[in-house]
């Protein structure tokens, strides 16, 4: 671990509602001003930090008081509105305390799935780091829908690492780190202190949802490990109280459980379209071009789809799929749905005469395509 996040330069923090909220009793003063601290001992050490919060429903079920929490998409909006504003307070104040600039950054998946928006997004998080401002982010809860009842943001906090392209993510949570099983439950269960994401084996390691604060889990924190990978960032869970636990992991100590990223990375394009959570549709391939794709290097062709599934535009990242219905790949549609299904099993000497025109030979050109 000593070198990892030893040499780590821009990190990605996020802290769960639990810890936040002190267990979903509002927001919690003092251990977010002892990350605060941390982040400015970290700036002070040449370093950049973003921090990705949860709270925010919680702490709005504090101020309305609420005991448990709602089920209804309105009502954790609504809660989510309330509790912004002391979240958002609370970082600005404890930061400027140590001297640190804040700003609140709200987003929603929808953000990165638009090509424009992701790079707007990731320019103005630059621009802020640039400015030795610490960006707070958290999704943008009063505005989304279905991302309310499936989103975390251990998947937020990946998303962002792949953004900016840390170097590391530093999960913070209720929990030492990884265990070969609950520990609660299983007295033989085995600490992971290290490890490689995306390692099949760790997700089957992971339980379910935690404590009924949060949305996530670890199993929501091993995939997020495994997301970040993808941009060349390793993953360090760690209990969120462990005293000094930032600035002693970036000093080289080994704490909580690391998931060691792969040496190969894909490239920020790929990434994007890898990053994709929601996809407008897919087109479903014979076992022929699902071995050429698996094989890496080639191009998705006409021929080798035999069904086109949702609707889709021209430039809309899709998925591709096999015979069983696994996605093996996604990526960059030269041609729209409609298009897309009068090409069906159709050469592409042969685009042509079916649509009058040709846009490209292919499908999906193999420098927009990434392997799942």
């Amino acid at each position: 671990m000593n070198q990892v996040l030893q040499h780590a330069r821009r990190i990605v923090v996020k802290v769960g509602s639990s810890l936040v909220t002190n267990e979903g009793k509002g927001v919690d003063a003092d251990a977010i001003g002892t990350w605060c601290r941390q982040m400015a001992a970290l700036a002070a050490d040449g370093r950049e930090v973003i921090m990705v919060s949860s709270g925010a429903i919680a702490e709005g079920m504090k101020r309305l008081g609420w005991a448990t929490r709602p089920k209804e998409l309105h009502e954790l909006q609504a809660a989510a509105a309330v509790g912004q504003m002391g979240l958002a307070q609370m970082y600005e104040t404890q930061l400027r305390s140590h001297g640190m600039g804040s700003a609140q950054v709200l987003l929603t998946h929808a953000d990165l799935a638009d090509r424009e928006r992701y790079l707007n997004a990731r320019t103005t998080l630059l621009t802020l780091l640039s400015h030795k401002v610490v960006p707070v982010i958290n999704e943008n809860d009063t505005v989304v829908t279905d991302e309310i009842k499936f989103g975390d943001n251990d998947t937020l906090g990946a998303l962002v690492a792949n953004l900016v392209e840390a170097d590391a993510l530093v999960i913070l949570t209720d929990q030492k780190g990884l265990y070969s099983a609950d520990p609660r439950k299983d007295p033989a269960a085995r600490f992971i202190d290290v490890c490689t994401a995306g390692d099949p084996l760790l997700e089957q390691m992971a339980g379910g949802a935690g404590s009924g604060v949060g949305t996530g889990g670890m199993i929501t924190k091993v995939l997020a490990a495994k997301r970040a990978a993808r941009s060349g960032a390793s993953t360090v869970i760690a209990w969120g109280r462990e005293p000094d636990v930032l600035v002693r992991l970036t000093q080289g100590e080994s704490i909580g459980s690391l998931f060691m990223a792969a040496t190969a990375k894909l490239t920020a394009r790929k990434n994007w379209m890898a990053d994709h959570l929601q996809l407008r549709g897919a087109v479903v391939v014979d076992e022929g071009a699902a071995a050429r794709l698996r094989e890496g290097g080639a191009s998705l062709l006409p021929i080798g789809m035999i069904e086109v599934q949702g609707e889709f535009h021209r430039g809309d990242v899709i998925a591709v799929r096999d015979l069983r219905g696994q996605d093996i790949a996604r990526g960059l549609a030269n041609y729209a749905s409609s298009e897309a299904r009068l090409l069906v099993r159709k050469a592409s000497n042969e685009i042509e005469a079916q649509l009058g025109f040709t846009n490209e030979p292919e499908m999906i050109h193999r420098d927009n395509l990434v392997l799942g």
